[in-house]
């Protein structure tokens, strides 16, 4: 087989994840189970709620978790933006080596 490019590789992985995920065969099944069932232990650590009020309740702390991770994400993304952003000002580099602040 001849050598392939770097983007002639990415297109056959591409192509490949793609018929596995057609056919069905993502194997993210007992590892979605697992992931909720944590949040049906978290909502309901005794297991006295019905199993739909349980589920219910775990999709809602899912979708809570999910938000936090997401709003911590974008906080750190703007933290280092604005680190970014800091480092382009005049005389930064000089501020940085020093310790001064001006």
């Amino acid at each position: 087989m001849a050598k392939l490019t770097p983007q002639q590789r990415s297109l056959r992985a591409r192509l490949a994840a793609y018929a596995m995920h057609a056919q069905g065969k993502t194997n993210t099944g007992p590892a979605t189970i697992a992931h909720l069932a944590r949040f049906e232990r978290q909502v309901d650590p005794d297991g006295s709620l019905p199993p739909d009020e349980r589920q219910r309740r775990a999709r809602h702390a899912l979708k809570s978790y999910m938000a936090a991770l997401a709003l911590k994400a974008s906080r750190s993304r703007s933290r280092a933006k604005t680190a970014d952003r800091a480092d382009q000002l005049p005389g930064s580099a000089l501020r940085s080596v020093s310790g001064a602040a001006s």
